[in-house]
């Protein structure tokens, strides 16, 4: 995989080093010189001076052979410009980052595949600890319609029975637990133990109701 990536401060820096580690080629652009010359002493991969929207300093990146393009810059306006300017390449995937939300629609609207606000996804990721405190992790699907939630099952009505009996639901269902460190895939006829960690895959505003039927009282 082909990646190029605009912009070289935390955003893009964490993303360029997260792809690196999965094996994917990158070419990172960063328009501040100074920032440029020391990301390009500690990142393995391609660094470029310049401005990401310059069709020639494109070209310079063999955008053409690009899987991904991902503008990561703090600056909305720049990170559009580049997006559109990159379509004419036949990139198979571009994805933005949005600061100000509501610049979000008009990101859509020019055709962008992806766009990303890190400043909403920090506020949601708030959000869903307040609302669901005690639990250890929470990971968002899709356009946020489920959840996979980790959490430990306290609740005595249901310590000693068999995950058969108490999930699937129409609300839930258990699809991982945690036994001695290892993650297993729960069987129907496996007993749920005291203190069981488990990961379950939850529908959207029914939390409470999980919370109610796993956790202690």
């Amino acid at each position: 995989m082909y990646a190029i990536i605009m912009g070289g401060g935390r955003v893009g820096l964490a993303l360029a080093n997260l792809l690196i580690d999965t094996g994917a080629d990158i070419t990172l652009i960063e328009s501040d010189e100074t920032l440029c010359n020391e990301i390009a002493g500690e990142l393995d991969a391609l660094v470029i001076h310049g401005n990401g929207t310059s069709s020639k300093l494109l070209e310079e990146t063999n955008i053409e052979d690009a899987d991904f393009f991902i503008a990561t810059t703090g600056n909305d306006e720049a990170n559009l410009l580049s997006c559109i300017l990159v379509r004419k390449y036949d990139v198979e995937t571009i994805v933005a980052r949005v600061s100000n939300p509501d610049h979000e629609e008009a990101f859509k609207e020019v055709g962008i595949d992806k766009v990303i606000s890190p400043e909403i996804s920090a506020a949601r990721d708030l959000a869903q600890f307040v609302m669901n405190p005690r639990a250890s992790k929470i990971t968002t699907l899709g356009e946020g319609n489920a959840e996979i939630v980790e959490m430990t099952i306290t609740n005595d009505k249901v310590i000693g029975k068999r995950f058969k009996e108490v999930s699937p639901t129409k609300d839930y269902i258990i699809i991982a637990a945690y036994q001695d460190g290892k993650l297993i895939i729960p069987q129907p006829e496996n007993v749920i133990n005291p203190g069981e960690k488990v990961s379950i895959l939850v529908k959207r505003g029914t939390m409470k109701k999980v919370s109610k039927d796993l956790e202690k009282k």
